[in-house]
């Protein structure tokens, strides 16, 4: 894989998967850079307050405290259409439950849903399905 994404954020609350997906996506040279945020909270907060860089992509977990993945789904569907931004919401859980699954596409924002671990082929796949036809 030659090209990379400028930005995939990271929605985990467990620091073990987020150390490991955001060195497989770093290891891997698969994007500039790279946000982790440890609560659907605070991905919330930096999504509205527009930070830079903005995400292409967000990998987003279920089963957090304090706001689900659920919740930051339904919160994000709230948004001002000029607070929505054009990432890629990708579920990425440990979750094999096929009603999460399908619980997943009832936003239709949500592209796809994976389970974890994120490794380095996965993210292609994610990568060609998705931005194929974005990279340069």
């Amino acid at each position: 894989m030659s090209h990379k994404l400028n930005c995939i954020m990271l929605i985990d609350d467990d620091e073990d998967d987020n150390f490991f997906h955001e060195k497989a996506i770093v290891d891997n040279h698969l994007a500039e850079t790279v946000i982790v945020k440890n609560s659907a909270r605070k991905a919330l907060e930096y999504i509205k307050a527009k930070t830079e860089p903005l995400s292409d992509l967000i990998l987003l977990d279920i089963n957090m405290p304090v706001m689900t993945g659920w919740e930051f789904l339904d919160e994000y569907n709230q948004l001002e259409k000029e607070l929505e931004h054009k990432a890629i919401i990708i579920m990425l859980s440990t979750s094999i439950n096929n009603i999460d699954v399908e619980k997943s596409k009832t936003w239709n924002f949500v592209s796809d849903y994976i389970t974890k671990p994120l490794t380095k082929e996965k993210m292609e796949i994610i990568i060609d399905k998705y931005f194929k036809n974005f990279l340069v």
